[in-house]
């Protein structure tokens, strides 16, 4: 095996142009379609789900006719919004839902289209995703009032203009209201554009912990590199720490650049994080492992107990849980 690279060595460059191009499904969704979802028969609501999305495409992409003795078709709302727990599909819907539909699109994370911003500008992000058929926000997020501000003035400006939305964002297990706590936080937070959106929720079990431990699991220091050989393609190796002090130094829409062509990861020593922006940031990067599929091993505290009880405590908790439901599927990738 060639000796491990290392994430704190690279400090990649994105221009915005490759960021804009870059909002495509992550790769583990190229094989999601309408036909490839399997709802659970133990929660309706996921076959419900599937069959407003698939009428969603005839309604968003068929001309309305009109006529002197034709009944009014009923209104279709402009948006949809998937409110559910973790591993029940959502993303999967979502990406049949933006390949189903006609180009131009775009599909990112809510942290995507913020760092799009970010990089661009406001002005120049509205022009730059006007046009798009539908605008996927996967794990729309309502932890940062500003993001959230910014967000809701970005997609009113682009449904004016005909662009269709379709939002996810996950609900805690134990969330108010199996979830309503979701959708009305949701609703409240955009609310000058919340009658744009018909809101669902789907209800199922976290299909990332239905084969696999609830615990990621942890080597010895001295087996770490072992541990790595069994993984051919690129590997990288960190020590946890610096990997996380590195993170303050590039930006969050770079970090795809951190992991392009990585398959495997080995951290050592991974600790506790008690600091918020240290966790933050290591959420994002989390996510963009998650996308790439690139299986982590490590060593020291286990990375299902990464953040603090404090953390998982406060309002962050929701990002917090879905990067440890993440870290778990990618701890136990062979």
């Amino acid at each position: 095996m060639p000796a491990p690279i290392s994430l704190v060595e690279r400090s990649p460059e994105v221009s915005a142009e490759q960021i804009v191009a870059s909002l495509v499904p992550p790769p583990q969704f190229d094989g999601a379609t309408f036909e490839s979802y399997r709802p659970d028969p133990a929660h309706p609501s996921q076959t419900e789900a599937l069959e407003r999305m698939q009428e969603l495409v005839t309604a968003w992409t068929s001309p309305r006719r009109g006529g002197l003795f034709k009944k009014k078709a009923p209104e279709v709302k402009p948006g949809i919004y998937l409110d559910g727990g973790f591993g029940v599909g959502k993303t999967h819907l979502l990406a049949a839902l933006w390949k189903a539909m006609p180009g131009p699109k775009r599909f990112g994370t809510f942290i995507e289209y913020t760092a799009l911003v970010g990089a661009l500008g406001y002005a120049e992000t509205v022009r730059q995703l006007q046009g798009s058929s539908i605008i996927c926000i996967d794990e729309f997020e309502l932890d940062d009032p500003g993001d959230t501000m910014v967000m809701t003035r970005l997609l009113g400006e682009l449904v004016a203009s005909g662009t269709k939305l379709a939002a996810t964002s996950n609900t805690p297990p134990n969330a108010l209201g199996e979830g309503r706590f979701a959708a009305s936080d949701f609703l409240r937070e955009i609310q000058a554009i919340a009658d744009r959106f018909q809101i669902m929720r789907i209800d199922g079990d976290d299909y990332r912990q239905r084969d696999i431990s609830g615990s990621a699991p942890t080597v010895e220091p001295d087996e770490l590199e072992p541990a790595l050989a069994g993984f051919e393609g690129m590997v990288a190796l960190d020590d946890f720490d610096a990997l996380v002090a590195h993170l303050a130094h590039v930006h969050p829409s770079r970090y795809v650049g951190l992991v392009r062509d990585v398959d495997a990861l080995g951290l050592r020593e991974v600790r506790v994080l008690h600091d918020q922006n240290d966790a933050l940031r290591f959420v994002a990067l989390v996510d963009r492992l998650y996308d790439a599929q690139v299986a982590i091993r490590a060593s020291g505290t286990t990375l299902s107990s990464v953040f603090s009880e404090e953390m998982l405590g406060g309002g962050y908790r929701k990002k917090y849980l879905r990067a440890i439901s993440r870290l778990v599927a990618l701890a136990n990738e062979r």
